[in-house]
């Protein structure tokens, strides 16, 4: 197992991969962002697989937070760090535990690729789902904050903090189909029978029902930072696949952890809740529905499998950034074998639920 949990100011020195030249970021910064004072020091972020993450300091001892696209080729509409600003902005006005965002380059000549800084917020990311370093009544508090700020999350009027152009109202779940079936299919290495039956399977069992809301698209633990000594939620991160879509995706994709073991993560099977204080999965569904003024939440399992073929498309396209060399974790190899994983349990969900 990993180490259970890590600090935000836990960094490393910039992998080989990853440099850029810092002079014209310094110089950038100088003109575009108020207070910084050079000289400028950069140290990275280790642990994402997406869009690589850094701490910049200034000479005041001044922190900021930089995320960029990663080098090299990239799939079209991947490494959205513009849309990532656009929302995380967009939400700095709302009940949603956000960092405050500082300025947008779109200018790829400044270090090679766009990128956009944020607030360095200080505290703890869990890795681990079971939380091992906390006590029973610490993880409770931990699962129902990210409960509460999901269902937060899912209630903020998009319209009016300035998202009405972010998505499309409607049709989430096919363009979800679509998108990933596509991705996957540029990343595919080897054959996965699986994913196959579930890119024919999905398309025909989208629900009639349909909602829209802003949608974060990788909610889960490890994306969000927790007071330093608090089970307080502080900050959800990483909002590169967020888009307006459909709630129930969103909390699906939150949940996998009952059902897939994870080798890198680690996971809730087999785990015994009670004895942790972690909600049973029916619990803390039956909690997010009550805050949202729901009785249930339906189509469940279609949302499911929704949610491990996304990670398995996901999963693949991190081991193959692993093959090209631009990954933003040398653990991206470690990736092989996790889509077939993902689509195996994906599809076992279709046989044994729905028959």
């Amino acid at each position: 197992m990993n180490s259970p949990s890590t600090s935000t100011e836990s960094v490393s020195e910039v992998l080989d991969v990853h440099r850029f030249p810092e002079g014209p970021l310094e110089e950038h910064l100088v003109h575009h962002l108020d207070g910084f004072e050079p000289p400028l020091t950069v140290h990275q972020f280790q642990g994402g697989m997406s869009n690589p993450t850094f701490l910049l300091e200034d000479g005041s001892g001044n922190r900021y937070v930089m995320r960029k696209k990663p080098p090299g080729e990239l799939l079209p509409s991947a490494h959205a760090v513009d849309r990532e600003y656009r929302v995380i902005t967009a939400l700095g006005d709302s009940d949603m535990p956000v960092p405050r965002t500082y300025l947008l380059c779109e200018d790829a000549s400044v270090i090679g690729t766009p990128f956009y800084l944020m607030e360095h917020v200080v505290g703890r990311v869990f890795l681990h789902p079971q939380l091992p370093e906390l006590e029973h009544e610490e993880r409770s508090a931990v699962y129902d904050a990210m409960n509460e700020a999901l269902a937060t999350l899912h209630q903020v009027d998009y319209h009016a903090v300035g998202l009405d152009g972010f998505g499309r109202q409607g049709g989430y779940c096919e363009r979800q189909i679509k998108r990933w079936t596509r991705q996957y299919l540029g990343v595919k290495t080897d054959d996965v029978p699986e994913m196959e039956k579930l890119m024919s399977w999905l398309p025909d069992h989208i629900p009639a029902h349909d909602r829209t809301t802003i949608a974060h698209g990788d909610y889960r633990l490890g994306n969000m930072i927790f007071h330093p000594r608090e089970p307080r939620l502080l900050a959800v991160l990483d909002w590169e696949l967020s888009t307006l879509g459909h709630p129930y995706a969103d909390l699906a994709y939150n949940c996998l952890g009952y059902h897939v073991a994870n080798d890198v993560r680690g996971d809730l099977t087999g785990a015994d809740l009670e004895a942790l204080g972690i909600p049973q999965e029916s619990d803390y569904i039956a909690r997010y529905a009550k805050r949202m003024g729901l009785t249930e939440i339906p189509d469940w399992t279609f949302f499911q499998v929704l949610s491990l073929f996304r990670l398995a498309a996901i999963t693949q396209g991190v081991y193959h950034r692993g093959l090209m060399g631009n990954a933003s974790d040398p653990a991206a190899l470690e990736r092989k074998g996790g889509c077939e994983r993902l689509a195996n349990a994906a599809w076992h969900l279709v046989e044994t639920r729905l028959g």
